[in-house]
Parts: C-alpha cells; structure tokens; sequence
C-alpha cells in the first residue's frame, strides 16, 4: 500500500493569517490606546466606554474601506493585464506560445520539453497559463475586495471588543491598570498564536508584538494626561 507524500508547508497561511492578525492586533491596539489616552485625561468611565465604542465603529469601517479600495485597485489592475493577455493570444498566439516556453526554459527545462509543455497548457487553458506562469495572477491568490473589506473589518471589531469589554467591566480606580494588563495579555496571544501559525518563533512573535503595543499605549496615555492637566 502506497502513502500520499504530503508536505507541510506554512505559506499556505499567509494571506488569510495576515488579515486577520493585521485586523484584530489594529482593533486591540488602537482602541486600548483610544481608552487609556481618555482615561488618563481624567474622563468618566461612561464618557470612557462611548469613546472606545466609537472608536471600535469607525476603525471597523476605515478598515473595511481601505481593504476595499487596496483590493480593488488590484483586481483592476489584474483585469487589465488579464485583457492585454487576452487581446495578446488573439492577435500573436505564435509569440504567446514562444514567450511561455521561454519562461518554462528559464525555469529549467530544456528547450524540446518546454516547448511540449507550453503547447498542451496553451491548449487546455492558454489564458490561464500565460495568467499563472507570465503574469503571477492565480485563482487562490486573486484580489476579492468585498470579502477582504468584510474580513478586515471583522477581525478589527473582535479584538476591539475585547478592551472594551474589560472596560465596561473594570472598576474606575482601576480601569487603566486592567486594559493596559489585558490588552498586552490578549496582544501577546495574538502574536504567539501568528508566529505559530506562520512556523516563526513564538517568542519572538510575542515580544515583537508587545513591545511596539506598550509604545503606543505609552505614547497616547501620556498626551491624554497632558491633555486633562491643560483642560
């Protein structure tokens, strides 16, 4: 009995770990930052909780929308190229046909080999091959800007809920001490959970993710505290 060779590479990952990472570390972060720059300026905790809930629907949608239009712009411009190729195999099929197996040579393969190789893919699907082998454009890895745009903003809301949550459950006295504790706890998480998805180094994952997060905390905590001192 045969066993299927199967490897176990973490690439596969990257577009979908990417968004979702991006998308809830931005929730967690801009929004515990939002909260403990306004708590530092001495706001109630009401006044606290409005302010985080704003701020988790308008990154939400600044999210959505530039996930939207950088994709989109993406598949505009795999759509022209796909229409250049197309227009290209219509008018010079011969120059199409010689630049695929030059690719395929490029590759590797000796000259006769390509040649076969490029006029059979050209044959079952030439579109798709000079899309795939010439222009980089492939089925799993085109653009798809309304679920990207719902995606990103997805990710960011679930991990803004979380400092909001803490908010709306954390004593006043101690509000900025527990969203700063969970927010680094909930971020470093994140960052372990990506590195290991991605086969990277946990820990390096973690202490990159904390460290630029304790920055922003730090730097928005201060300027609220200036804030309330001045008002």
């Amino acid at each position: 009995m045969t066993h299927r060779h199967r490897e176990l590479h973490k690439l596969e990952n990257v577009g979908w770990l990417r968004a979702a990472v991006l998308g809830a570390n931005d929730g967690i972060v801009s929004t515990s930052s939002l909260i403990l720059g306004v708590a530092a300026a001495h706001a109630t905790q009401h006044d606290i909780l409005v302010t985080g809930v704003a701020g988790l629907v308008a990154g939400a949608m600044s999210m959505a929308t530039g996930e939207y239009v950088s994709v989109q712009s993406q598949a505009d411009t795999e759509e022209a190229a796909l229409k250049t190729e197309r227009d290209e195999l219509a008018e010079n099929p011969k120059g199409e046909h010689q630049e695929l197996t030059s690719i395929y040579v490029a590759r590797g393969l000796d000259g006769p080999l390509a040649k076969q190789v490029a006029s059979q893919l050209m044959a079952h699907d030439a579109l798709g091959a000079h899309a795939r082998d010439e222009l980089g454009i492939t089925e799993t890895l085109s653009a798809r800007p309304l679920p990207a745009a719902f995606a990103s903003a997805a990710s960011f809301s679930v991990g803004a809920l979380l400092p909001l949550l803490v908010t709306a459950l954390a004593p006043s006295d101690r509000l900025i001490l527990l969203v700063s504790l969970a927010s680094l706890f909930f971020l470093a998480i994140l960052g372990g959970w990506a590195a290991k998805a991605g086969g990277a180094n946990v820990m390096k994952g973690v202490v990159r993710v904390t460290f630029w997060s304790v920055l922003a905390m730090g730097v928005t905590m201060g300027i609220g505290a200036l804030s309330g001192k001045v008002i």
